[in-house]
């Protein structure tokens, strides 16, 4: 049995997948595609280990912020941890808010393993910067027109990920994206509250995440020679972090800037979640309380 606990950030994840491992003898299983970068603490809101209770957590800090993790490669790492957990007994919980990294676990995708290529990856990249998302995302649509209408032409890494596959394979990287469902059971926990509500909460913790030293955290992270172009730094506020120590535009202006760009990917988060998935089963957590998902969850895995 495999438990997935998903939802937006700032939703309240942490408190519930703590409540759940603790009472039903779980390891969590982190599906963040930014906790895994060292030194990228508290703009990712990653929990520290005084505050994990004894409870083992997984796919964290396992990457330096100019190391690259490929979705294949994470998927990997999480059956992996999964089989693991469920080999000394206790209970795998996938939680987090990237949607790309659950699906691709609870559904069994096929990833092609595919190296990196830097220099495609470089010329799309500057081609991008001269003509816009949309000339790169054209040669998408050439080259395999079925996954051009899954992927957003705006998620720019996503794109020449699949130009990527399609020119080293020479086939469709939709061609290559096969299913094989997992072999355990899974339960889907989905956490939400009122937009509004939400917001707010993200806004708190946004004020919170800089009075925590988030300001310096990045300015550690340029000092010890991280670009603020590497894709580590694509994490939501790291860049306008980096753009305002740079001398781009005041702090306050860098909030506006992040709350912003936060409100978009809540909407996107809810995208992936709730469009994709019916068997995910939600709690408004303005409703009921963390007991009550336990409940709902304890009854699912009886």
């Amino acid at each position: 049995m495999v438990v997935t606990i998903v939802g937006p950030t700032a939703v309240g994840k942490t408190a519930v997948s703590l409540l759940l491992a603790r009472e039903l003898n779980g390891e969590i299983v982190s599906a963040d595609s930014r906790q895994v970068y060292r030194g990228m603490d508290i703009g990712t809101a990653k929990i520290a280990p005084d505050e994990m209770a004894g409870i083992p957590h997984h796919l964290i800090d396992i990457r330096r912020p100019d190391e690259g993790i490929s979705l294949g490669e994470y998927k990997k790492l999480a059956d992996a941890a999964i089989d693991d957990v469920m080999a000394r007994g206790r209970l795998p919980m996938l939680v987090g808010g990237t949607g790309q990294y659950v699906r691709a676990v609870v559904e069994g995708w096929q990833i092609p393993e595919v190296a990196p290529q830097p220099e495609l990856r470089r010329a799309l990249e500057a081609q991008a910067e001269r003509e816009g998302k949309e000339a790169v995302f054209a040669r998408l649509q050439a080259l395999d027109p079925v996954s051009a209408q899954t992927i957003d032409y705006r998620n720019l890494r996503r794109v020449i990920r699949a130009i990527e596959v399609c020119i080293v394979t020479g086939r469709p990287f939709s061609a290559l994206q096969t299913k094989q469902p997992p072999p355990w059971p899974i339960v889907q926990i989905g956490l939400t509250r009122p937009r509004e509500r939400l917001y707010a909460r993200a806004d708190a913790r946004i004020e919170a995440m800089f009075a925590a030293g988030w300001v310096d955290e990045v300015r550690e992270l340029l000092a010890r020679g991280y670009s603020p172009a590497l894709p580590s730094f694509a994490s939501l506020g790291y860049r306008e972090v980096a753009a305002h120590l740079a001398g781009d535009y005041d702090l306050e202006e860098a909030k506006v800037r992040i709350r912003r760009a936060t409100r978009n990917f809540i909407r996107r988060q809810y995208n992936w979640f709730r469009l994709t998935n019916p068997a995910i089963h939600w709690f408004d957590l303005e409703e009921v309380g963390p007991e009550d998902v336990l409940a709902w969850a304890t009854g699912e895995i009886a």
